[in-house]
């Protein structure tokens, strides 16, 4: 997956995990941090749990999804840390 593709991907996860995690919002950079750093933790999840190696692969649906639940988890997390 190129340096585009990663942008991209984080940029719409991050997004998305926003509006499922109700919070402040962390802008554009802030989004796609968020949305790489989701992206590694549910690639990493999906392996663990439904055994798919290879979740995040590029520029779908399926590695949205992938990272925006990933995105979904580090935000709960630190809403958490937050408290």
């Amino acid at each position: 997956m190129g340096l585009l593709s990663w942008l991209i991907v984080g940029a719409v996860a991050g997004w998305l995990a926003s509006m499922v995690i109700k919070g402040g919002g962390f802008g554009l950079l802030g989004n796609i941090i968020i949305g790489i750093i989701g992206a590694v933790v549910g690639g990493w999840l999906s392996t663990q749990i439904f055994n798919l190696p290879y979740a995040v692969t590029g520029l779908n649906l399926a590695s949205i999804l992938v990272a925006t639940g990933g995105a979904v988890v580090v935000l709960f997390v630190l809403s958490l840390l937050k408290k």
